[in-house]
């Protein structure tokens, strides 16, 4: 447990809800912690007296409040504040001036407060109530450890119910902030690993030989959500290696499947510099909700009911030769060791001889697309096996601990 009080930072829209932010910054202060009120208000004056003003918190993102503020653009503001709020707070936690952070909003507020929340580092106490916390909450939580509870009634002056929701939020980012998250003396280094169901095999093989030489292996499912998690562990530096075999969100970000994870999948461990291995596992599929929802531009493709809710679609040699060309580039852009692996006879359960995409062109045009692009400085590794096979499980696995041992 923590030795003193931790400062918690009490963030919101004070023009309209500074009532409500007073109070739970006062039941804050009640339990023994300090606060730092901040305003994210663009509307008339703050109703309540903040630490941090809100042109203190627009000048921390470079933004030009006052003409907005003329201008009565209300979507404009939030925007502009969503931007701001996550340069403060996250330069006051990096300080020390910080140790946790709470908010209460409706639409806006809740777009700006996670905005801040999601620049903070996973583990960072966060605590958001709003109004929209009982529906689609993935874009306010992005890849993040925000707490969200259900506001139950709107965010709009204290009463006998909104009261007891404000006071158990307090309860619980006291609780969070007072809690000094440690790591065991028996923790391991981490390697992050990428997987999908058709490559459980390649990375369960190649964990057993990554926890055998004294790491710790955390598995990311590749469903666009996992893919965005794990880059974001890798660029907070909580990660010392990435086992990334299964690299098919590339594929639904090319062809406009369900479980793309951006454009910037694949670019953290190269920024971090930390030793990867690289291979094109599942590329040879695109993801897509139920048989009857994929889109009729794709009508004659090869297609895989995975089941019920999930149909597969068979890249094309002149999409795997565009994916080829994109691993290579990511793999060039590496400021660590990297390893390219090939597994040439397949890269999937379902691309295997015999199986439904079984497709030797389509499969040459991307491993050449990777030879053709990949820089001559890094190590591509060719295995004539099946991505699932033991050996290229094991040399995953050995290349990795190889750079490992480097650094």
């Amino acid at each position: 447990m923590a030795t003193g009080p931790k400062t918690i930072a009490v963030l919101g829209t004070l023009d309209s809800k500074g009532e409500e932010h007073a109070y739970v910054a006062g039941l804050i202060a009640e339990a023994g912690f300090p606060t730092l009120l901040i305003d994210v208000g663009s509307g008339g004056p703050p109703t309540v007296m903040p630490d941090v003003t809100r042109e203190e918190v627009a000048a921390a993102g470079c933004v030009d409040l006052a003409p907005m503020l003329k201008r009565k653009d209300r979507g404009e503001c939030v925007t502009a504040m969503s931007k701001a709020a996550p340069k403060l707070v996250a330069k006051l936690a990096e300080e020390g001036k910080i140790h946790g952070i709470i908010s209460l909003g409706g639409g806006g507020g809740t777009a700006i407060a996670t905005a801040a929340m999601r620049g903070l580092p996973v583990g960072f106490p966060k605590v958001m109530v709003s109004t929209l916390a009982s529906g689609n909450t993935a874009h306010y939580l992005g890849t993040k450890d925000v707490t969200m509870i259900p506001s139950i009634v709107d965010v709009s002056g204290l009463n006998q119910i909104s009261k007891v929701i404000f006071q158990r939020a307090a309860g619980a980012i006291c609780g969070m902030a007072n809690v000094d998250a440690k790591q065991d003396a028996e923790d391991r280094p981490l390697i992050a690993a990428s997987m999908f169901g058709n490559t459980t095999e390649c990375v369960d093989a190649a964990r057993g030989i990554l926890e055998d030489a004294g790491y710790e292996v955390l598995i990311f499912h590749a469903t666009g959500a996992g893919g965005r998690t794990m880059e974001t562990l890798i660029a907070d530096s909580l990660i010392s290696a990435v086992l990334d075999v299964t690299t098919t969100e590339w594929a639904d970000e090319l062809c406009g499947g369900t479980l793309s994870a951006g454009a910037t999948r694949l670019d953290a461990a190269g920024k971090t510099g930390i030793p990867a291995i690289i291979a094109p596992g599942c590329l040879d599929m695109a993801n897509f909700g139920a048989r009857e929802t994929v889109p009729g531009q794709f009508d004659g493709r090869n297609f895989y009911v995975h089941n019920p809710q999930v149909t597969l679609m068979r890249t094309t040699p002149e999409e795997c030769a565009r994916l080829g060309k994109i691993l290579a580039e990511k793999a060039n852009a590496y400021t660590g060791p990297v390893s390219v692996l090939l597994p040439t006879r397949a890269i999937s359960i379902i691309s295997a001889e015999g199986q439904p995409f079984h497709d030797p062109v389509a499969d040459k045009a991307l491993f050449d697309a990777i030879k053709a692009n990949l820089s001559p400085d890094l190590e591509l590794i060719e295995m004539d096996l099946e991505i699932n096979a033991p050996e290229f499980s094991e040399a995953c696995a050995r290349t990795l601990l190889k750079h490992l041992d480097r650094t």
